[in-house]
């Protein structure tokens, strides 16, 4: 009989042998796998870490600007500038009253113009076609002194005279209206010359005070570097601000006799108001009476404000931080006063981000929508890579585009006359919050197809299943069902576009026109097309033309602090409507 296989200890099974090197290596102290895992799990630290940094940096260049700006308005209240202001005010409303007069005057030119010269218009822009035509055939078929382009040009001279003498009646019919508006406008020269005369007063005391300043900076270098011979030789001048401006409120009963006689004066001349070759427009008039009187009722309120004005009152902190987060304007190297208001670049921000949003919103949620609910996979190999390559394309190379391209060809569009009905068209400034937002639109709608395109991927397959089981359509599902349940995930690719938007820089330093002034919105939608500017902007512009540690320095440190603050809360507002609105699954 064959002897029985007897079984193998496991003893006797020989071992594989071990590496004794490769389980001793090991990096700082950690092996190869934990490595890895400190590499790849320490990413949500290292985000903490670089936030925290950030914080800091900006906080730290950007803090010690509400102290600086505290003592701007300080001197600026010192010196008397402020008191001077006050009066500059009433010039300033003023004038304002007298560009209503001016747009009152367009107005009824336009209107005489499209009453009278409808058919003049209508020829000279005929005349000018014709010979613009007979022009550009100079050379080809017909010659400079054919009698065809001879006759096209007498006819444009006698259209253009044509012309003339229906603008010269117009003017002589707004005469009478013309000698109103000049008296009226001259009724603020003598406040208009005070002002003038105490801003020389003002504009001294505060260059002495600065010269004194930069004074003692050199005196306490000197020192430092232990010259004293050459820091005895600085002779320091303390400005005494209750008695040098001393000169300025001591006009003050002058300044009452100026207003009774400004008074007068404007109540002599809207007495008796011109009547109007324009019927309809004749109560604009009479409205401009109404506002003379309300300025006029000011002037007692100007006066007991420069009666209580003290040039030593403090200037508190609140003070230095609302006059920048309410600030309307930002104006530095000024001679007369430095604002750093960041209300006009918020609202330049804010309005190419919501034009941005206007255009992109749709573009990116439909698109998504399409590509995940419609589209065959041919279609998505091809259109999801084109609209995500988009992203790819260097900013500045978009605001080229916007420059030479895009600027140019909506201002044209503008002009075209079957598109006057479109709020703001025509428009002449080519770089405009409109050229920046469609840009930025094409900026943001990579960033809200790709995520809105992954919220409406993780809908959970039986919400469509149920939904074709109880015999709704593909598009039925699509708007009820999906849409819906994706609802939080397109509402946080919407705010994170925001957050893209409002931080982009090249293309609206580019292409949004870069005027810092609070938009007319009193035009409506026509608001669009006015330039703008931004906070990106303007830190991406002045950064590098100012002095460190200089109050314009700390002021865009502060901006670019505002915007931080921005893109954390629309970061944040998308991470919690993500999780408030997450769908079940189970």
């Amino acid at each position: 009989m064959p002897s029985e296989v007897q079984p193998v200890a496991s003893d006797a099974i020989p071992a594989k042998p071990f590496d004794v090197k490769k389980a001793r290596t090991r990096f700082f102290g950690l092996t190869f796998d934990e490595c890895i895992r400190v590499f790849f799990g320490g990413n949500a630290f290292v985000a903490v870490i670089v936030l925290a940094l950030i914080t800091f940096f900006l906080f730290r260049e950007g803090s010690a600007f509400f102290g600086q700006n505290r003592d701007s308005l300080r001197v600026y209240r010192q010196a008397g500038l402020e008191y001077i202001d006050i009066i500059r005010q009433q010039e300033e409303d003023h004038t304002a009253l007298t560009r209503y007069l001016f747009a009152i005057r367009m107005n009824v030119v336009s209107a005489l113009r499209d009453e009278r010269g409808a058919v003049i218009q209508a020829d000279l822009k005929a005349a000018q076609s014709a010979v613009a035509q007979l022009g550009g055939a100079a050379g080809q078929a017909v010659s400079l002194d054919s009698p065809a382009l001879v006759a096209a040009r007498a006819r444009l001279a006698e259209v253009k005279k044509a012309d003339a003498q229906l603008g010269a009646a117009i003017n002589r019919e707004l005469a009478a209206f013309d000698a109103f508006s000049e008296r009226y406008s001259d009724t603020v020269l003598p406040v208009r010359g005070l002002v003038s005369e105490l801003g020389e007063v003002a504009t001294g005391i505060k260059s002495r005070y600065i010269q004194n300043e930069d004074f003692k900076v050199a005196r306490a270098q000197f020192l430092r570097a232990g010259k004293q011979a050459e820091a005895d030789a600085i002779k320091l001048h303390e400005i005494d601000f209750k008695t040098e401006t001393a000169a300025i409120t001591g006009i003050f009963p002058a300044y009452q006799q100026i207003n009774v006689e400004f008074t007068a004066a404007l109540t002599e001349a809207v007495r008796e108001l011109p009547v109007l070759p324009v019927a309809s427009l004749q109560p604009r008039l009479e409205r401009f009476k109404v506002l003379t009187q309300d300025y006029v009722a000011m002037f007692p309120g100007i006066e007991s404000r420069l009666k209580a004005w003290d040039p030593l009152a403090p200037v508190s902190w609140s003070k230095s931080f609302s006059s920048f987060i309410f600030g309307r304007q930002w104006l530095t190297a000024s001679f007369w006063q430095d604002w750093y208001g960041v209300v006009p670049l918020f609202v330049g921000s804010l309005m190419i981000s919501l034009i941005a949003l206007t255009i992109a919103v749709p573009l990116g949620v439909c698109a998504a929508i399409y590509i995940n609910q419609v589209a065959s996979p041919r279609e998505q190999k091809l259109v999801k890579p084109a609209i995500e390559f988009i992203s790819a394309i260097p900013s500045v190379v978009l605001g080229f585009f916007g420059i030479a391209v895009l600027g140019q060809t909506l201002r044209a569009l503008s002009q075209v006359e079957a598109l006057g009905w479109i709020p703001g068209f025509p428009y002449a400034e080519r770089l405009n919050a409109l050229t920046a937002g469609v840009l930025l639109a094409l900026i943001a709608v990579p960033t809200i197809f790709t995520l809105a395109e992954d919220a409406i991927n993780n809908v959970p397959r039986a919400f469509k299943e149920a939904s074709f089981a109880l015999g709704a359509s593909r598009m039925q599902t699509i708007v009820r069902i999906v849409v819906p349940a994706a609802l939080s995930g397109i509402v946080s690719a919407v705010l994170l576009g925001l957050g893209r938007v409002m931080g982009e820089t090249m293309v609206v330093l580019l292409c949004a026109g870069n005027r810092i002034a609070i938009p007319d919105f009193t035009a409506g939608l026509a608001v669009a097309v006015q330039p703008v500017h931004t906070m990106t902007g303007i830190i991406a512009q002045e950064m590098g033309e100012v002095a460190r540690g200089g109050i314009h320095y700390r002021a865009l440190f502060v901006v670019g602090l505002v915007l931080f603050f921005i893109a954390l809360l629309l970061n944040y507002l998308a991470q919690k409507i993500v999780r408030r609105y997450r769908i079940s699954v189970g």
